[in-house]
């Protein structure tokens, strides 16, 4: 007797480890990750509130990739986005 069958797992990446969140680079393309609890470096600014990517390839983490922030805050285009 044969058994066959899918499996629906799939597997996430983590954007940040576990004690991390991510920062974008102000007017960038770029990102890093800071300690909880910690303020992000110079140069780095907080993603805004609901817009926080959280995997590797989902929502928002697609979304960054051609989206970034000023020093203002203000939602812009990637410079490397083309």
């Amino acid at each position: 007797m044969a058994l066959t069958g899918c499996s629906s797992f799939e597997f996430q990446e983590d954007v940040c480890s576990s004690g991390e969140y991510p920062v974008p680079t102000v007017n960038g393309g770029g990102s890093a990750c800071v300690s909880d609890g910690e303020q992000p470096p110079a140069g780095f600014v907080r993603y805004p509130e609901g817009k926080v990517p959280r995997q590797v390839d989902d929502k928002w983490d697609v979304y960054w990739r051609t989206h970034t922030l000023d020093e203002d805050g203000k939602v812009i285009a990637a410079p490397d986005a083309g």
